[in-house]
C-alpha cells in the first residue's frame, strides 16, 4: 500500500545526513510538503508508481549539465516526459553547447549522485556554482515533485514554495527555459 505523509520522517534513523538536512531547511522556512518513501527510483515503472501517487504534481527530469569548456554547470528541471535538446537550451541561455556534467561534478556541486538529483539539490551548493534552469511547464505547474538528495523519497511541493521561497533562501536564481 502506498502511504504520504506530510513532512519529514519522524524517524531519521537510516535516513542520510542530506536527506535530513533537506527537511532541516524547508521546515526551517515553513514549506509544507508531502513525502511518499519508496524503492530506488531507477526504473520505469517504479517511476510511474511514484507519478500516480503523488499526482498531480508535475514529474521532473533533473539534469546535471556543463558547457563545452566545462567551466559552467546548470540544473535544468524540465517535464519528465519532455526530450532535451542541448542546442535549443544553450541557445536560449547565450552557452556554449551543452552536455551532461560528469559524476564527480555532479557530487562536488549538488552532494547527490546520479537518479537522486533534483531542485531540492541546490541546497548543497553554498557558493551558487550552479546556474538553475527551469522548463516554463514545471515553473507554470502548481505542484512539483522531487527528491530529497536522495532516490527512495520523493516529496510534493508547491511552486510558491520551490521557486520562490526555496530558491531564494539558497541564495541562487533561476531562469526559465522553454523545451
Amino acid at each position: 500500500m502506498i502511504e504520504i505523509f506530510k513532512g519529514r520522517p519522524l524517524d531519521m534513523s537510516g535516513r542520510t545526513e542530506r536527506e535530513a538536512a533537506v527537511y532541516d531547511y524547508l521546515d526551517r522556512l515553513g514549506i509544507d510538503y508531502d513525502r511518499l518513501d519508496h524503492e530506488p527510483a531507477q526504473t520505469a515503472e517504479v517511476c510511474e508508481r511514484i507519478t500516480e501517487a503523488l499526482s498531480p504534481a508535475t514529474a521532473c527530469k533533473n539534469l546535471f549539465l556543463t558547457n563545452s569548456k566545462g567551466d559552467e554547470f546548470f540544473l535544468l528541471v524540465m517535464r519528465a516526459d519532455k526530450h532535451f535538446t542541448g542546442r535549443i537550451v544553450a541557445h536560449q541561455i547565450g552557452s556554449t553547447r551543452l552536455s551532461f556534467g560528469s559524476a564527480e561534478k555532479l557530487w562536488e556541486y549538488l552532494g547527490v549522485t546520479s537518479g537522486s538529483v533534483s531542485l531540492l539539490s541546490i541546497v548543497n551548493d553554498k557558493n551558487c556554482c550552479v546556474q538553475l534552469l527551469v522548463d516554463e511547464d514545471v515553473y507554470n505547474s502548481p505542484l512539483i515533485r522531487c527528491h530529497p538528495c536522495v532516490n527512495t523519497s520523493s516529496l510534493r511541493i508547491g511552486r510558491e514554495d520551490a521557486f520562490f521561497r526555496f530558491v531564494s533562501a539558497t541564495g541562487h536564481s533561476l531562469r526559465v527555459v522553454k523545451m
